[in-house]
């Protein structure tokens, strides 16, 4: 049995590793950060993200953050889409997938039908030659640390990493929009958030 005070070390190095990590986005933005961005705005259908495993919690998260800072965004299920749901895919969207590795079979398969539906492919990826990579208009490549996750496949840094990814992406697009709160206030009436917005405006 570890005692408290090993305990509290390891989970506090737990943390400085992932902070670390996360910190290590910043210098990986580069012109395919700049490009994902653009097609973002320039999106005139609505977007479509979509993960697996780990990165499906990720591209939630995305999809929910895009919406609220006036990017229409739904999360399409790589696993459902080849039952039916892929159908949502239209030309003039843009479809977002991301992927550790860019080789899921699900994940392959829509980004080739959302390209024959005239979507515009953007891949959040560490494997820019993979099938994922190489069927996308854009690719973002990041790589997370190594050391970040347990064993090397345990996504919990490395989740952190990607969703730091997409924060930067939200919020860029929150400034160039010229987004304001009150644009916010419309879509998020409720909840403790809601009541703040609007104590804050009367």
């Amino acid at each position: 049995m570890r005692g408290s005070a090993s305990i509290r070390q390891l989970g506090i190095a737990v943390i400085e590793r992932e902070s670390v990590a996360v910190a290590s986005v910043a210098g990986q933005l580069d012109a395919g950060f700049e490009a994902v961005v653009q097609e973002l705005l320039e999106c005139k259908g609505k977007v479509l993200v979509s993960g697996s495993g780990t990165s499906h919690a990720v591209a939630l998260r995305f999809a929910h953050l895009l919406s609220c800072v006036g990017i229409p965004a739904l999360f399409l299920h790589p696993g459902d889409s080849q039952h039916g749901a892929s159908g949502a895919v239209a030309a003039g969207d843009v479809w977002v997938g991301l992927s550790k590795g860019g080789e899921t079979a699900e994940m392959t398969f829509l980004a080739g039908f959302a390209r024959k539906r005239g979507a515009t492919v953007l891949a959040i990826t560490e494997a820019p030659e993979s099938s994922l990579g190489r069927l996308a208009d854009v690719v973002l490549h990041v790589v997370a640390p190594r050391d970040v996750d347990p064993f090397g496949f345990v996504a919990t840094g490395s989740s952190l990493f990607y969703s730091a990814v997409c924060d930067a992406i939200c919020v860029v697009l929150l400034e160039l929009r010229g987004y304001a709160v009150e644009d916010f206030a419309e879509s998020h009436p409720g909840g403790a958030v809601g009541r703040r917005i609007r104590e804050e405006r009367a």
